[in-house]
């Protein structure tokens, strides 16, 4: 609904400001595959004309901004590495799979894998020989050109070179570029209505996400391949200003490219001069230098994507699949192949929540490791002492050592673990010395154990509560049914009370 010009529009605004204020250096930003698909439902079912759709873009772009001033992207940072792979790898197949239609001559399926592979048939029974040989030629120059050539004459701009000329000269029947609209976008200024707002913030929010998780993971692969490191609060807001000033010019709204990110890789960028010039370029082609691009067949992009696709798979780790931990695999493999026959968004989701899980797991078992479980001999807390029919290994105290950090991950089987410990011996103590962060959920299942604990007449005592965990405990009331004076400063402190209490008991009982 918007037109192919605000597509052009979008890459130049999206694209240069993204470049200027970003936070990842060889990103390269625009219009991408998921955020044309929502903007196609956004005009579709949540405005009702395109100045309502254009400010959505201009609302979305200042809620990015919101969220990278708000420092929440270095939350993305937090993302599993297999979780990266598998989106890689899926976005390198998705290049490969739509770019072979233009390569056999027929019209690519822009980002739909899935409509990629439905058409192939078609585009078989159709094949244009002279495209196939001119992507044919471009992908082989592209992959044989020599590593040492490569900072006198990159070998991806060679390989366009080459196939433009093959198709120039000699294949002309190759489908090309064609025309490309040229002139300026007037300033579009959004509807600054309060209720239309407050209606428009729920596609604007969903838009902004969108565009943040598929910046942020652009990035992240970008890292991948350079071995830098971005700042994710400052790509947000760099790519919040390129969404506003797009949604002002009446242009699609953009993030970062994997494609074009890679590709700039690829071809030497190392820095957010590639993506300016990138930007400027377009902008020239846009006011009239258009007819220089062309006659370039659209088979020698299609080469050269490809390359760039295969490039992007990360054979790296594909190589050591099977040295992979299974759980590790199946992840990597969920989010590829969400990716190529879902969408990306939901990869990540899904992907996000496994990698989640996972890690849950193996913290689950380190955690509950790190849970020591002792009996304190009668002998030894109280010395030689009772009647002689009492058994040398009787332990009426308990010690229960909780050490490094106890979390959501092994909460619902703390009790388990340490809960028929407890019920064994008449006094428990907890010892906390060790405990570096305990989260609510693992503080109130050590409620519940006390309470149990106390309820079946086992006396608690605390001992070595510091720091985090005391924080947490304290906050949450969890110790509140336990007298002031069973929370001691140590374990010896501890032990000297579970000795007193015992000696006490015995007297009572004599």
């Amino acid at each position: 609904g918007m037109g192919a010009a605000a597509g052009l529009h979008g890459a130049i605004a999206v694209g240069f400001f993204a470049s200027v204020f970003g936070g990842t250096r060889t990103q390269i930003s625009g219009p991408t595959a998921p955020t044309t698909i929502i903007m196609a439902v956004i005009i579709t079912s949540h405005t009702s004309s395109l100045a309502e759709a254009l400010t959505v873009v201009v609302l979305s772009g200042l809620l990015q901004i919101l969220l990278g001033i708000s420092r929440l992207g270095r939350f993305a940072a937090y993302t599993p590495y297999v979780v990266v792979s598998g989106f890689m790898s899926g976005i390198g197949i998705i290049i490969v799979l739509v770019q072979t239609l233009p390569a056999l001559g027929a019209v690519a399926v822009p980002g739909e894998a899935v409509k990629a592979i439905a058409a192939l048939p078609l585009a078989l029974d159709a094949l244009n020989p002279e495209a196939l040989a001119i992507a044919a030629l471009t992908l082989a120059t592209a992959c044989l050109w020599p590593r040492r050539l490569e900072r006198f004459a990159p070998g991806l701009l060679v390989a366009l070179v080459a196939g433009t000329l093959l198709g120039a000269l000699w294949l002309d029947s190759a489908p090309v570029i064609g025309p490309i609209p040229a002139g300026l976008p007037d300033l579009q200024l959004p509807l600054l209505s309060p209720a239309l707002l407050l209606d428009l913030l729920q596609p604007a929010l969903i838009l902004a996400l969108l565009n943040s998780v598929d910046s942020l993971l652009t990035a992240m692969i970008a890292d991948s391949m350079t071995g830098t490191r971005h700042n994710p609060d400052r790509e947000l807001v760099g790519q919040g200003i390129a969404n506003t000033v797009a949604g002002l010019f009446g242009a699609l709204p953009g993030a970062g490219s994997a494609p074009g990110t890679a590709t700039n890789i690829r071809a030497g960028g190392a820095t957010p001069v590639s993506g300016v010039l990138r930007a400027v370029l377009l902008l020239l082609l846009l006011l009239g230098l258009g007819r220089f691009v062309e006659p370039i067949p659209l088979a020698a992009l299609a080469g050269l994507l490809m390359k760039v696709g295969w490039d992007i798979v990360d054979w790296r780790l594909l190589a050591r699949a099977r040295h992979l931990r299974r759980e590790h695999l199946i992840v990597m493999l969920t989010v590829l192949a969400l990716t190529v026959f879902v969408d990306l968004v939901t990869a990540v989701a899904i992907g996000l929540i496994a990698g989640g899980m996972v890690h849950a797991r193996q913290l689950e078992r380190l955690e509950l490791d790190s849970v020591v479980s002792t009996p304190l001999l009668d002998r030894t807390l109280l010395g030689p002492h009772g009647e002689e029919e009492e058994s040398a290994f009787t332990a009426r105290a308990g010690l229960v050592a909780l050490r490094g950090s106890l979390t959501v991950a092994s909460s619902h089987k703390l009790a388990d673990a340490i809960g028929p410990e407890i019920r064994d011996h008449e006094i428990v103590i907890f010892d906390f010395s060790g405990a570096a962060y305990i989260d609510d959920s693992a503080a109130m299942v050590i409620e519940q154990l006390v309470d149990l604990a106390e309820a079946a007449g086992t006396s608690c005592i605390v001992a070595g509560l510091h720091g985090a965990a005391a924080r947490t405990l304290n906050s949450l009331h969890c110790l509140r049914s336990l007298p002031g004076h069973r929370i001691v400063e140590t374990r010896e402190d501890a032990r000297r009370l579970a000795e007193r209490m015992l000696r006490e008991e015995d007297g009572g009982a004599a």
